[in-house]
């Protein structure tokens, strides 16, 4: 694939009146369908954006093939992005500065909500953790300007590639494996909410560990008490912040790595977790049906929704699991339900909650409805950056 130029004079890129209608709107994404001319524009070209009347809408980064086509960086003429990526990189981390609190681990940068558009880049103690999702951010020159504004802020000891193949594929990019960009360090442990974690940064899922929900981890254990079961662990986020408030906790996961790598978690802080691998739907209908109860209940699945068709599906997925949870909490117990799925919003989850609460003939009392940590801004005009739903309730 040609590298695009990324300073130059930008070519021009006409949007039909529902695109416009939809940057007017103040959203940052134009889609394929909405484009009506681009004529030989490069893959990951930097553009200007114009309706079929001339007017100027601002300067965006080309796809030539994402669903995606338009993903705006600025409301005026940018000519060199280069210089404008940097800066957006130095605020990013300086944005986090006043609230990021009580952990060596949180996001950097998280693609639109920072207005870099398909970046991302993860901090875990002296290692950072990048994925790269547009045609745009993998040029040449943009790499090499991502690198250098990371190393010149944050002098960290590796800079980690995280690939999504799928994601390279969708862009057509060619393939490329996760690895080092910078640096020998590939693990490492880091604090976070006091608790130590142990962090390979070329395993796991995504760029590592959960850090959307380390505020959620923190205010869960708040309300945390009794016999505790946290059913998808993964690698123990959840349940080691459990561990000091309840007399027994229980971890359950499908997968086996991701438990051995909870159980060395546990080893670090000196906690007794009992770990099951195990699907967890079979887990609770198995637990419900045999009277198991607990006092503590901590829900947090994949997202079930990857697209609005998925939707149904995904509302009766968590209506069965939040149903069996409920059955199986004592009286004055504590649920902390989660849901990452974009497209379930949290109206949704709310209603799927109360409809799983009358059919358990149980009674909830909301003490907290929670989102994503501040790390990951949400922009209002831009729904897709608010995905992370999180409940904490007492059950009667």
């Amino acid at each position: 694939m040609p590298k695009a130029p990324v300073a130059s004079n930008p070519p021009t890129v006409e949007v039909s009146s529902r695109g416009a209608a939809r940057l007017k709107d103040g959203h940052v994404w134009v889609y394929r369908s909405d484009i009506v001319s681009a004529d030989a524009v490069l893959p990951g070209s930097l553009v200007y954006v114009t309706d079929h009347r001339g007017k100027f809408f601002g300067t965006a980064l080309y796809s030539s093939s994402s669903q995606i086509a338009i993903r705006m960086i600025a409301s005026d003429r940018v000519a060199d992005f280069l210089p404008l990526l940097r800066q957006r990189i130095a605020d990013a981390i300086a944005y986090r500065d006043p609230f990021v609190r009580d952990t060596e681990a949180y996001r950097l940068v998280f693609s639109e909500a920072d207005f870099l558009p398909g970046l991302i880049v993860d901090r875990y103690g002296d290692i950072l953790s990048l994925q790269i999702l547009t045609q745009a951010m993998d040029a040449d020159p943009v790499r090499r300007a991502i690198l250098a504004e990371l190393t010149d802020r944050l002098h960290p000891a590796s800079i980690v590639e995280r690939v999504d193949p799928r994601v390279r594929e969708l862009e057509s990019l060619p393939a490329r494996a996760s690895g080092l960009l910078q640096g020998d360090k590939s693990s490492t442990i880091f604090t976070m909410n006091s608790i130590q974690f142990r962090y390979d940064a070329l395993e796991g899922q995504k760029t590592g560990a959960f850090l959307d929900q380390r505020e959620n981890h923190a205010a869960a254990a708040q309300y945390a008490k009794g016999e505790a079961l946290d059913v998808f662990c993964y690698q123990g986020g959840f349940a080691l912040h459990l561990a000091p408030r309840c007399s027994q906790v229980t971890g359950v996961d499908s997968s086996r790595p991701a438990l051995e790598i909870a159980e060395r978690n546990a080893a670090l802080n000196h906690c007794e977790i009992d770990w099951i691998e195990g699907n967890a739907f079979d887990l609770l209908r198995d637990y419900s049906a045999s009277d198991r109860r607990y006092d503590t209940i901590v829900l947090d699945p994949p997202a079930f929704a990857k697209s609005k068709r998925d939707l149904d599906a995904a509302l009766r997925g968590y209506k069965e699991l939040n149903l069996r949870a409920l059955k199986m909490l004592r009286p004055g117990g504590i649920l902390v339900t989660c849901s990452c799925s974009y497209h379930v919003s949290q109206s949704n989850f709310l209603e799927i909650l109360a409809e799983a609460a009358l059919d358990a003939h149980r009674t909830l009392r909301l003490i907290e409805v929670r989102g994503q940590a501040k790390d990951h801004p949400i922009l209002l005009n831009i729904r897709e950056t608010a995905y992370l739903k999180c409940v904490i309730a007492m059950v009667s």
